[in-house]
């Protein structure tokens, strides 16, 4: 019987954890059999050598609206959710938390059906919902329309949850507007709680962290910033021991040296999203394309980036190592959603997922 077992081998194997030099990741039938030199490679065994490059684990984005010309609010429907994973797999993603952004709940269950359908069908790649909005503040509120943000009774979020808490992952919320009633009944379907699109003081800030909110959604957009006087939402995340922030690293949502700082005062608390979004000419946001990034009705919308071209923005622009750029991309947003379990480390018994890294940081295999 032929041996299925295959070595890959590279110039560098990141565990997730660890970068390790002149390794070899043996994979059988779809998992991980051991990482080891590459010198130990029993014989027998065939080796495939992506030769300069780096073997690392794949990317995890909890934050993106549509691909190719669809977006999900739009198009919601198994063809949008398709192409995320599709043009995903393309940057290196192999994870996705498709998001919607400030919408009636006519169109945000429709979103949740078409989730929960492709989830139901078995398909892989989508992780579940990430619902930003409607219940953040006006005054920071972004590519977000005005009238369509309000804020919610206790009634109002039971019957979003009560629709869709089995697909919902996580929601962005501006916990100055949002009770503590509120967040509890939400973490209760263990649904994480973000705070963006707020304009919440640095003790409203503190506050919404001791009712609940783990997470704070594209640090320093969209949010009260650090002030001399009032701190705000960035100056408590920052401080923060164990609240979480994403951050998009693509030069026009943030400057990379505010990047830089931000991970120097977070350290891994700190991950990255891609914020992305697609051409649109139907619905409320119209997101038009201008160079790489996007606008809709003058006001910056999302992004164009890519979980690969993050990584090569972090080393190269933010100083940051090429390890904790990955880690960055995959382990800790990963972590956030409780997901490294046998998957995102390579390690004996995970499953066989991973990337490949040429020396210029391009995405040239995904496995």
């Amino acid at each position: 019987m032929e041996n299925k077992t295959i070595a890959y081998t590279a110039r560098s194997v990141f565990t997730g954890t660890n970068m390790l030099q002149h390794h070899a990741v043996v994979v059988n039938h779809g998992f991980i059999e051991s990482v080891l030199p590459m010198v130990s490679v029993p014989k027998g065994i065939r080796i495939h050598d992506f030769g300069e490059a780096v073997i690392a684990p794949p990317f995890v984005d909890l934050q993106l609206y549509g691909a190719a010309g669809r977006l999900l609010s739009e198009f919601p429907d198994s063809s949008t959710l398709d192409a995320i994973v599709e043009e995903g797999r393309k940057g290196g993603t192999a994870y996705s938390l498709p998001t919607v952004a400030t919408h009636s709940y006519d169109v945000i269950f429709r979103c949740i059906d078409a989730v929960r359908s492709y989830c139901n069908e078995g398909k892989k790649g989508i992780l579940g919902l990430h619902v930003e909005g409607p219940w953040i503040n006006k005054l920071k509120r972004g590519a977000h329309v005005e009238n369509l943000i309000f804020t919610p009774s206790i009634e109002q979020v039971q019957e979003l949850l009560n629709y869709g808490g089995d697909v919902i992952r996580m929601i962005t919320l501006a916990p100055e507007l949002c009770s503590r009633e509120i967040i509890a009944l939400i973490r209760s379907h263990n649904i994480v709680v973000s705070a963006g699109h707020s304009n919440a003081t640095y003790q409203q800030a503190n506050e919404g962290f001791a009712a609940g909110v783990e997470v704070v959604t594209h640090l320093y957009n969209a949010m009260s910033g650090l002030l001399h006087r009032e701190p705000g939402l960035v100056g408590a995340s920052f401080e923060h021991e164990v609240a979480r922030a994403s951050i998009i690293p693509d030069g026009f949502h943030v400057d990379f040296a505010a990047v830089r700082i931000a991970k120097k005062i977070m350290g891994e608390r700190l991950f990255v999203i891609t914020d992305a979004v697609t051409d649109t000419s139907t619905g409320p946001y119209r997101h038009e394309r201008e160079g790489d990034k996007f606008v809709a009705n003058g006001v910056l919308s999302g992004s164009a980036l890519t979980m690969v071209k993050a990584v090569y923005n972090l080393v190269n622009h933010a100083d940051i190592p090429l390890s904790e750029a990955l880690r960055m991309c995959s382990l800790y947003p990963a972590r956030l959603l409780n997901m490294v379990d046998h998957k995102m480390l390579l390690k004996a018994g995970y499953a066989a997922e991973f990337v490949v890294l040429d020396e210029d940081l391009s995405l040239s295999a995904f496995l």
